[in-house]
């Protein structure tokens, strides 16, 4: 990236932050303030006390109605949809499958509820995050909650919580009445020649309900802004829901299942492929208002089969027919229910309690590869029966203690108890030294694998309102996250097997360490809003925020490298997971103004926002990595009849702040600007857009390391060069939905 297109983009960065200084813009991403979701049985039943209150901060953002529609269109990546929301990034993974970043924090730190489900990646690569399951067309709303999360929304977990609800039940609006829906959808992009369909089909009465829907998506390798492609970038995947609902005077059944299959899935950061990911999942659950008070009970099971090998991108051509790559297997199973019970104690109180349960087991082997020297001639046992039991309990109180003030206080307890079986390497023998494997497998068996963490968070939110024109909110929040299976029981320090373990696209290899504690953030935040009485010209959100973590699980690097980095690849490094104080703070600031208009010319909107982080590690002085550098979005909204347009234009500044122990990228400065443009006639809705305008080439900075071409690269190891993964070039985007 050359310094004069940066710098195209600083003048429009001071005149965002002028305009930003003045309350003009708005708080959500959309073209307008966002509706809350309320799902009960009856679409025209009232909020409950709950909906609110404080259960929700205002730091809480929830995306749904048309503007979730209009993200949703053309992409086929959940996590990267919630890059609408303040605060919120995405992380570069495979195509559907990029890892939710919160303030900073990603992944695991964030505890995500899909379609009422807690489910964990099956992969030592995270290649299946939660959020990769739920299709962008099938999502109902979408709320995300960062930093000072009630307990009543988020356990084990120090980022804040992401809950993808599904579109509510279509019933009927007579006793005698039988009401058949459907809707059907086409979107092509251009850059990667991705394609996407979907099918949606219900019939319902008055009091019950039968829904379908159906997802299919594929795309090829995409090209950056220079014409270059960027290779294992291609993707397919197909997704299958259906749901069974039934209606009563007091609440509302569902029950759920669903399928999905990825039969290819590349990642340019990863030095492995997604070669199949089979799911199956079933989901039960009621929600009910009674006279005591409202009640949502849910159960799910979910079984993970997954497969990992290469993609022929990463060996110029393909993998020679004398060997079959490097096959990798895992199987996982995510099960557990959820009881959430909330009173009206009195007519100012409120109380919330509720216990959870998540069950996990998850295997994960490399079958021997005949004629391969150190991959022969056992199975290689990286996980073998990892257990993981989580038992929550809360309890919450929210009071209004007037009209101005009102408080939530909560407690939560989450004892996790963590336990593998003995592991294996390939063999004793063969390639010894170098792999020594057995030696890593003899000290790790040779260990007490079974942990038991007691954890206890804390949330204290108080909220002032002195006029209808000013919101205030201040919150403390002590969270608490336990390992994950790969961060406590990842076993070899060979160079080739810990590579194997990495969900930070830096290419690096990980290595475990039982003896891990949990995390412990202390999240202090306040947000000051401002607005016209009405909330319908301009709005100005800020939100300041600061958290120390104890016990943050960053990574170190070994005393000793293994030779296969030395020798082949000094670029990259071997970290092992570890415990050390960090510290995060930054800033998220939003707006909107309306600039007016009329019936011919249509209404215009001013939206942006403004999001910095900063973290570091107070024990070793570096920077935290995946820190996403000072973020700005402008977007200008139209709306004139069934026409709605939007202009958006989002600038990023260099990313310098870089782990050193990571040998973490830095990536220049850019502008991108995009186009999108919605409109419907009649029960058709048509889409159009182009994204980066300009074709800018640009560097993703969360996106890690190009390791697929590095791997390529014709040169010695040594000589080889490491570049970051660039963006997407200029695309050209259309769809339709036709409802009937």
């Amino acid at each position: 990236m050359d310094k004069a297109r940066f710098m195209g983009g600083t003048g429009l960065l001071t005149l965002t932050l002028a305009l930003l200084a003045t309350p003009a813009l708005a708080q959500q991403s959309g073209s307008r303030s966002l509706p809350e979701v309320v799902i009960t049985a009856d679409a025209k039943a009232k909020k409950s006390t709950a909906d609110k209150g404080l259960s929700s901060p205002l730091g809480a953002f929830t995306l749904t109605g048309e503007p979730l529609q209009q993200l949703a269109v053309g992409t086929n990546d959940t996590a990267g949809l919630l890059t609408a929301v303040p605060g919120v990034q995405a992380a570069a993974g495979g195509g559907v499958s990029s890892l939710p970043v919160i303030r900073g924090l990603a992944d695991d730190r964030i505890n995500v509820v899909t379609l009422g489900m807690a489910v964990t990646s099956a992969c030592g690569n995270h290649m299946n995050p939660p959020l990769s399951y739920v299709e962008p067309s099938a999502i109902g709303s979408v709320e995300v909650l960062s930093g000072v999360t009630p307990v009543a929304k988020g356990g084990d977990s120090i980022a804040g919580t992401i809950i993808v609800e599904p579109r509510a039940p279509r019933f009927a609006s007579g006793a005698e009445n039988l009401e058949i829906h459907g809707a059907a959808g086409f979107h092509f992009a251009s850059n990667g020649n991705r394609v996407g369909a979907t099918l949606e089909a219900s019939v319902a009465n008055r009091d019950w309900s039968f829904e379908y829907t159906g997802a299919w998506s594929k795309a090829d390798n995409y090209e950056d802004g220079d014409g270059r492609t960027v290779r294992s970038s291609l993707y397919e995947a197909l997704n299958h829901r259906a749901t069974l609902a039934k209606k009563t005077d007091t609440g509302l059944f569902t029950l759920s299942g669903g399928i999905q299959n990825i039969p290819k899935q590349g990642f340019p950061n990863v030095r492995m492929d997604m070669l199949g990911n089979q799911v199956k999942y079933a989901n039960a659950r009621y929600q009910g208002e009674h006279s005591w008070g409202r009640i949502d009970a849910s159960a799910f099971v979910q079984h993970t089969d997954h497969y990992m090998n290469f993609l022929p991108d990463k060996f110029n051509g393909g993998i020679s027919t004398s060997r079959t790559g490097m096959p990798m297997y895992t199987t996982g199973v995510d099960m557990g229910w959820s009881v959430k019970v909330e009173r009206n104690i009195t007519e100012r109180d409120l109380v919330r309690f509720g216990n959870e349960f998540r069950h996990t087991t998850l295997d994960d082997w490399w079958p021997p590869v005949a004629g391969m020297g150190g991959m022969c001639c056992n199975t290689y046992w990286n996980i073998n029966g990892g257990t993981r039991d989580r038992l929550g309990t809360f309890v919450e109180w929210e009071r209004a203690w007037s009209k101005e003030w009102s408080t939530l206080l909560g407690l939560r307890n989450d004892t996790v108890w963590m336990d593998t079986g003995d592991v294996q390497g390939y063999n004793r023998t063969v390639g010894a030294p170098m792999y020594h494997y057995w030696d890593d497998a003899d000290a790790f068996n040779a260990r007490k694998h079974a942990k038991t963490d007691v954890n206890f968070d804390l949330t204290a939110l108080v909220r002032w309102k002195p006029n209808e024109m000013v919101d205030t909110e201040f919150g403390y929040a002590r969270k608490t996250r336990s390992p994950n299976f790969y961060e406590r029981y990842a076993w070899s320090t060979s160079g080739m097997s810990s590579a194997m373990i990495s969900w930070f696209g830096d290419a690096n290899g990980y290595v475990g360490d039982i003896d891990l504690k949990p995390e412990v953030a202390h999240t202090l935040s306040a947000t000051f809003g401002i607005h016209d009485a009405a909330k319908s010209d301009w709005e100005v959100k800020f939100t300041p925020w600061y958290s120390y973590v104890e016990n943050f699980i960053d990574a170190d690097r070994t005393a000793v490298q293994p030779t296969m980095f030395l020798m082949n690849q000094p670029q990259f490094v071997l970290l092992r997971f570890a415990n050390h104080d960090a510290r995060l703070w930054g800033v998220d600031l939003s707006g909107r103004k309306a600039l007016g208009g009329d019936d011919t010319i249509g209404r215009f909107d001013l939206t942006g926002r403004l999001t910095y982080t900063n973290g570091r590690n107070l024990d070793t002085g570096d920077s935290l990595y995946r820190i996403m550098p000072l973020e700005v979005r402008l977007g200008l909204a139209h709306r004139l009849g069934g026409w709605t347009n939007g202009l958006d234009l989002r600038m990023v500044a260099a990313k310098n702040d870089v782990s050193a122990a990571r040998n973490e990228m830095r990536t220049p400065g850019f502008a991108l600007l995009d186009w999108r443009s919605q409109y419907r006639w009649n029960n058709v809705r048509f889409d159009f857009g182009v994204t980066n305008i300009l074709n800018q080439r640009y560097l993703l900075p969360l996106g890690g390391v190009d390791w697929t071409d590095y791997k390529t690269q014709p040169n010695p190891g040594s000589s080889k060069t490491v570049h970051g993964v660039a963006g997407e070039g200029r695309s050209f985007m259309a769809g339709v939905r036709i409802e009937f």
